[in-house]
């Protein structure tokens, strides 16, 4: 049987299935972007998709410090608009 990946979640820092998570990807360039794939190149970090955690992940600057830079406002509005989009569906 293959073992399924899991990963931590920056906002509950509980760990959960790496296909049921959001990864926020920064591009070797600096970007930052939200793929759902998972497949994009460069570093990242998994969220669930939870607004909750979102929220909690802004709030403690968790982000930050996982890609150990800041991280611009827009950034964290593009997120809550992707989550928003989660939410529609």
């Amino acid at each position: 049987m293959k073992k399924l990946p899991v990963r931590l979640c920056v906002g509950c820092q509980e760990p959960h299935n790496k296909r049921e998570m959001i990864r926020i990807v920064k591009s070797p360039e600096g970007e930052f972007s939200v793929d759902f794939t998972g497949k994009k190149s460069g570093r990242g970090a998994y969220i669930c998709k939870n607004i909750e955690c979102l929220n909690t992940a802004v709030k403690q600057r968790r982000l930050e410090k996982s890609f150990k830079c800041q991280i611009d406002n827009s950034v964290y509005e593009q997120l809550k608009e992707e989550f928003a989009k989660l939410d529609e569906q």
